[in-house]
Formats: structure tokens, C-alpha cells, sequence
């Protein structure tokens, strides 16, 4: 059991890093996505 609290404490601020970081990364393709999609029905009008 100490062997898990030991492991958890560790890896507990890399592992709290990397989801903010997959987080901001998600929404800013999502932001990304979105005129990314509308460009076909922008260039069929033009």
C-alpha cells in the first residue's frame, strides 16, 4: 500500500500537467476546427 501512495505522489503533478495542457490543446482546436469547416460553403458562394 505504501508502494501506491509513493507511486500516486510521484506521478500525481506530471499526470495534473499533462490534462491542463491536453485541455487548453482540445480547445484550441476546437477553436481551430470550426472556420476550418466553413471554408467549403465560403468558397462554393465566392
Amino acid at each position: 500500500m505504501e508502494q501506491w501512495l509513493t507511486m500516486i505522489s510521484d506521478a500525481g503533478f506530471p499526470i495534473i500537467i499533462t490534462l491542463y495542457l491536453l485541455n487548453r490543446i482540445e480547445n484550441k482546436l476546437d477553436t481551430l476546427n470550426q472556420p476550418i469547416q466553413m471554408l467549403p460553403t465560403q468558397s462554393q458562394k465566392g
